[in-house]
Order: structure tokens, then sequence, then C-alpha cells
């Protein structure tokens, strides 16, 4: 702050000096409202909120340093009495600004990306000289001229970010600091129902533009039609920044990393150069064209503008704040607030970040919608139930229109994973794995063997996959619950290790059921140790040491998520002589029992394999009990014939295929599977999962249920409005590891 006496405050403020304050002596420091955030020197300014007092606090705000207090009541300190502290104080930063002959001052706006925008832009200012900028969103009639008064005679640069609840509020922030750049960033739905639709705020955000002179520069995202718009408006000269060909300042060849962070080639009318961001989503695209079309025009060079942009992390707190914990588990903290607009910012880069994992997401109903709200809520629940999450949290009052919106939207999801594929056309098929539908007239040729004639002879090392089993003991055993690769296992000999009773397919997440188990020489293994209790499923070669055929975990089984399943859709994998075939064009429906396929034939007549109930699942380790259609072979051995040309090696998995109903091949997921109802991504066929959607009163509660939920790996989104306070549920998940 440039030095003042009381005196001169008075005058500026229209006050009136108590009995006790000395007019002559100076302010020096800063002007708070805090009295906890005094330092000596300071003009304390005391605020009657609707829990607080600031008056209460005078005398402890001067003992901590305070010159005065600016208050609208006497109080036992030195003070200057005005009628109103709010105006005031706009008052006091108006004329400070007015001493500033060398200051350039920058206005942001727009429903989202203010604080991002605005950080990035003080950034680039800094490379020129000093700069003032607010740390997080002081945007408002208080905020806006505590930041203003932070400016000194060295000050070059003010970078303020500036909000509205109403049209007018924006015009009178840009009279306390006169703008000679103003950055529209977008018009969205922030506030809609304060304003009462997007036209309301686009009148809002445009007052920036309307405020700036001829010598002024408007900024404005040529990709938001009312944010371009505003080019008629002001009297300044526009350029604009965005995507497309016509902005002046753009990004092309936008790539989005593993971790939700863009990079792009800024292109500028002087050149381009390369930008890797450091932030989060790809909304900070956007953002950082803006600050880079102001830096343009305070005229940094291109490389400059983009070595600044690649090397910014976020500034300001629980926007974006993307944190590791030691056991894996990935919180994103985007709990400051939320709107419709910034909701699916965060769910398309929650979607990137947790791709291949567990996701879980703590959101709450968003406010100040207007009429609009509860259709917009309801929106918001669809577009979590959506999402793929295993579990969703929504937190807090007025949860209804989002939980209704969310479970419609899980349901949908559930039902789509859940239904059969249709038919496939007649001829021969392509090579690769064969799903559900109509076989062809033809004998397959080449590609993996998905339920393709097998070899009369034995097989020999790797995993079993339907082919007949040596007759001899199993050999080269491994420790318990593993063989290594190479073991051969005799009919009714499982891998060593734990071996529950075998018996019909139990239902997902129980027990086998006790009883022989005709043509399933491998049964049920574990429980693996690391994995827990294994669910119904297949067994592949997805533990430790490589080549240990029953071990792991196999899905789609009780909620487990199954990596990258058939891009077709919900179709059950089918392997060798055992795999799951989906209803066949002339076929009998898949849950009227179990049939033979013979090869050759026409539709309804796939290639050899069993097809069973999917309603019920396959055994543990071998074909679906029932009995098969005539001139079938018996029970538990492969379809006769000849292998198909050009496929793996007898006893060998499907080449790039997962087990039979399991995740694709290669690790299980870190900590295994959910338990049931725990959801996960919509998986196919019987075990298919709906995301688990629970209603909490607060963050506290939040972070409680959530933290039964998580392990090694998953990755967490926190959003909601403000008032919600949900960057206490971050701040706890923080503290904690999971199970």
């Amino acid at each position: 702050m440039i030095p003042l006496p009381l005196a001169r405050i008075a005058e500026i403020t229209s006050g009136a000096l108590s009995g006790m304050a000395d007019p002559r002596a100076v302010v020096r420091g800063p002007v708070v409202i805090d009295s906890r955030a005094v330092e000596p020197g300071s003009l304390f300014v005391a605020f009657k909120g609707a829990r607080v007092d600031g008056h209460d606090y005078a005398a402890q705000a001067i003992r901590a340093g305070a010159v005065a207090v600016l208050a609208t009541r006497p109080v036992e300190a030195p003070a200057i009495i005005v009628p109103d502290a709010a105006a005031a104080l706009a008052e006091l930063a108006a004329a400070q600004t007015r001493t500033l002959s060398k200051v350039t001052v920058i206005g942001v706006t727009g429903s989202a990306g203010k604080t991002g925008t605005k950080d990035l832009l003080a950034r680039l200012t800094g490379r020129i000289g000093s700069t003032i900028a607010p740390v997080g969103s002081f945007n408002n009639e208080l905020g806006h001229p505590l930041t203003v008064l932070r400016a000194d005679l060295d000050t070059r640069f003010m970078v303020l970010e500036l909000a509205a609840r109403n049209i007018g509020h924006i015009k009178d922030l840009t009279r306390i600091a006169p703008p000679q750049i103003g950055v529209v960033l977008n018009v969205g739905t922030a506030h809609l129902g304060v304003f009462g639709g997007k036209e309301a705020i686009a009148k809002a955000k445009g007052e920036l533009v309307e405020s700036l002179p001829r010598s002024g520069v408007a900024v404005l995202n040529a990709d938001d039609p009312l944010v371009r718009g505003m080019a008629s408006r002001t009297d300044a000269r526009v350029t604009y920044f965005g995507r497309g060909e016509s902005a002046a300042i753009r990004a092309e060849d936008v790539v989005m990393d593993a971790r939700g962070r863009a990079s792009f080639t800024l292109r500028t009318p002087s050149g381009a150069a390369h930008v890797s961001l450091k932030l989060y989503g790809g909304h900070a695209v956007e953002n950082a064209l803006a600050a880079a079309a102001a830096g343009y025009e305070l005229g940094l060079p291109v490389a400059t503008i983009a070595e600044e942009l690649s090397e910014a992390t976020a500034r300001s707190r629980w926007r974006m704040e993307v944190t590791d914990r030691a056991d894996g588990v990935t919180v994103v903290n985007d709990a400051y607030n939320a709107n419709p607009d910034s909701m699916r910012a965060a769910f398309e880069m929650f979607d990137v970040l947790g791709k291949g994992r567990r996701r879980f997401a703590v959101i709450a109903a968003l406010r100040e919608l207007g009429e609009e709200g509860p259709a917009l809520n309801a929106d918001l629940g669809r577009l979590a139930g959506g999402a793929g999450l295993a579990g969703l949290i929504v937190a807090g009052p007025d949860a209804g229109p989002v939980l209704e919106g969310a479970h419609e939207a899980a349901q949908a999801a559930y039902a789509a994973a859940s239904q059969p594929a249709g038919p496939q056309p007649g001829g021969p098929q392509p090579d690769g794995p064969h799903f559900a539908g109509s076989q062809p007239e033809d004998p397959q040729t080449g590609g993996p063997h998905f339920g393709g004639p097998q070899p009369e002879g034995p097989q020999t090392g790797g995993p079993h996959f339907g082919g007949p089993r040596q007759s001899g003991p199993q050999t080269g055993a491994g420790p318990e619950g593993f063989a290594p690769e190479g073991a051969q296992h005799a009919p009714g000999g499982p891998v060593p290790g734990p071996q529950a009773p075998a018996g019909p397919a139990p239902l997902p997440g129980g027990p086998p059921a006790p009883g022989p188990h005709p043509g399933a020489p491998q049964g049920w293994h574990g429980p693996a140790p690391e994995y827990g209790t294994p669910q119904p499923g297949w067994h592949g070669p997805d533990a430790v040491p490589p080549g240990a055929p029953g071990q792991g975990w196999h899905g789609p089984d009780a909620g487990g998520v199954v990596q990258e399943w058939p891009a077709a859709g919900p179709e059950q994998w089918h392997g060798p002589g055992q795999g799951w075939h989906g209803p066949d064009e002339g076929a009998e429906a898949p849950d009227a029992g179990q049939q033979w396929h013979a090869a050759g034939h026409g539709p309804g007549a796939p290639v050899p394999g069993w097809q069973g109930p999917i309603s019920d699942g396959p055994p543990m380790g071998g074909p679906p009990m029932g009995v098969p259609q005539a001139g079938g072979p018996p029970m538990g051995q492969p379809p006769m014939g000849v292998p198909q040309a050009g496929g793996p090696p007898m006893g060998q998995p499907p080449v790039g295929g997962p087990p039979m109903g399991g995740p694709a091949m290669g690790p299980p997921p870190v900590g295994g599977p959910p338990g049931p109802g725990m959801g996960g991504a919509p998986v196919a066929g019987p075990y298919a999962q709906q995301t688990r959607i629970v209603h909490v009163p607060d963050a506290e509660a939040a972070a409680a249920e959530l933290a039964g939920w998580l392990r090694a790996g998953d990755a967490v989104l926190i959003k909601g409005p403000r008032a919600m306070g949900l960057e206490r549920t971050a701040e706890l998940l923080l503290g904690g590891t999971a199970q």
C-alpha cells in the first residue's frame, strides 16, 4: 500500500476520526478484514457478518500492530468511523489506483476459469515487471479493492479477477481500477438462478469490455458465440483466442497425456511454439490461450509465453489439485466451487486420469441455478451415474435430483452392458476373437482359437483352455497356490494350493457349491493370499509368476473391473471348447440350456464350443453343467477335429485375448476386484454391476464412507459448490491410506 496518514484516509472515505486516533499516524502495511492477518502498520476494516462482528476484534487488531480501525460504529481503539465500510474500502482503493500512473490493469472475467487464467497471466506479466494479483478468488466488492490496495509505487501490473452476481457488479469493480486490457473467457451457467438466463449473464460479463478505453484491448473467446458478440460493445481493439482458425491466438494439435494434461502448438501471428501444460484438464487449454493472448498484446515473445505456460503449476488451492498417496490412490481435489460447466470439465479430465483404474467421485447438488436447478442437477446426476464409476457419493442437502439422475444413468449403463450382442452376418469370420452372434457357414481360418476345433492330442505347458489333459500327475509344481509355466495337469488335478470343493457355478462373491465338477479338471483355485477369495469366473495366467494358471482375479465377477473389454460391447469371451456363446441366429436362447456347436453348418450352428445360460455363468475352470446336444463329445472333453490354421501353440491362451470371462492378460487390478455391489465400469454379461450410489449428509461423512471403499491404485474426484466444504473430504482422505 502507498503510505497514507489517517487524516487523508478519513478525507477519502468521508469518515470521522475517533478521539483516540492520531490524524498524523501513517498506514504503511496491508489493509485487512481479518484481525488474524494484521501486521504492524495495517489498517483493519471491521465488517459485521452473519456470525462474527469485526468490531469485537478492534482492540485485538490494535495490539497486533494495526494503526487504526475503519469502522461503522465507535470502538475502544483508534478508528475512522464511516457510514458504509464496503463503500469506504472501494473509495480508498480507487484513490490509490489514481496515484499509480505506471500501472497497467488487466481484468479477467467469465463463468469458469477466471482464477486459473488470472494465475497464468500474472506469471506472464511477472516476466515484465512487478505484478499484483489476488491469491485465490478475491474477485468481489471486498476482495477486489483489497487486492488493489496491495499495490505500491513499484507495481507495473495489476491482474484482477472480476466476478458478478448481478447486472452492474462488474461495472462497479471497473470503477475502482479501470482496466486497459479486458479478458472474457466464456458465458456459462454459473449463477443462472440469479441472472435468469445466459443472455443476462453475457450482459453482465460484457460490462468489462464496455469499460475499456479506445486505447485498450478486448481479449475475447472466439469459440463462445456470446463472448464473440461482445466485440460490438467496446471501443477498444479486439483480439481473439480459441481453437478455431478464426482466432489470432490459437491451439493446434492438442494432445492429452495419461494424467489429463494437455500439450499443443501455440499459434500466434508472429510464430508458433510448443506448450506442455502441467495443469490438469482440457479446459486449461482455453485458460492458457487467454493468458497467452493478453501476454502477446503486452509484447512478450511467443517462446517466452510458451515457456512460462509450460512451467506453470496450480497457484490457487482446491482447483484441480492432484495428489498421489503413498498407496497409489490418486485424489483430485477440485472442491473450491462448481457449476454445470466446470462439473463437465472435471469429469472429462477424470475420465482420462482414471483410465484403467477403479474410479470414485464425491459431488454435491449445485446451487444458484434458479428454476432450472432441479433439471440441471438431474443432468449432473446423469453425468456422474453414466461415467463408469465404481462408486458415487452425493453429499449434502437438496440431493434428490442428483440422486435420481445418477440412478437413472447407472441403471441404463447396466442394462446396456448386460444385453447380448445381436447376430453377426454369415460368411467367414475375420481373424481374431469371435463374439456372440451367428457364426460363419464355413470353417474359421486363422486367428486365436475362441471356440474353434481342438487337437486330439494332449496339451502340454501353459494354461489349459479346454483341451484334454495329460493322463499323469502334475509336474514342476511351484509354490503353494501357483504352478510354474510348463506344469501339466492330470484330470481332476488342480494346481497346488488351496482348492475349494468343485461344483456348479456359485453366485457372484459366494463360495462354490459342493459336488463334482464334470469336465473341470482344474476346479476352484485359491484363495491366493494377495488377492483374497476368488470370485466366480475363469482362471487364466493373471498372477505372478507368469504362466501360472489358476491364480489371480478373473472378471467380470461381482463387479470386477474388466480391462480392455471387447469394443463390440457386452459379448462374453469364449475359449476353445469351453467358451461362452451369445444367442445365435436360429438357435435357442442361451438361458434355455447348454448347446453343443458343430462346425461347418449354417447360421445357428456356430463353431464348436460350449454355450451355457448367461444368467447362471459357467463353473470355474470348466464348461457349463448340463447335457450337450446329441453328437457332441463327452462332458469335459474338447471338440474333436483339427486345430485352426495360424492359431497359437497348443495349450497356450489365445494371442492377445483375456482368459474366458476375465480381464486382458496381465497382472490383476491392483488390490484385487471390488466386492459385490461395488460397481466398476459396466461390464458384460451376467456379472455386469451398477455404480454404487450413496447419499451422505456432509464432507466428513463422505470421507468416512469413501475410506471403506478405497483400495490401492484407485482414483477419487471431489467437486462441489463452495458452501459444501468438500475440500475437507480431500484433506481427510489425504491423511489416510487405502485398506
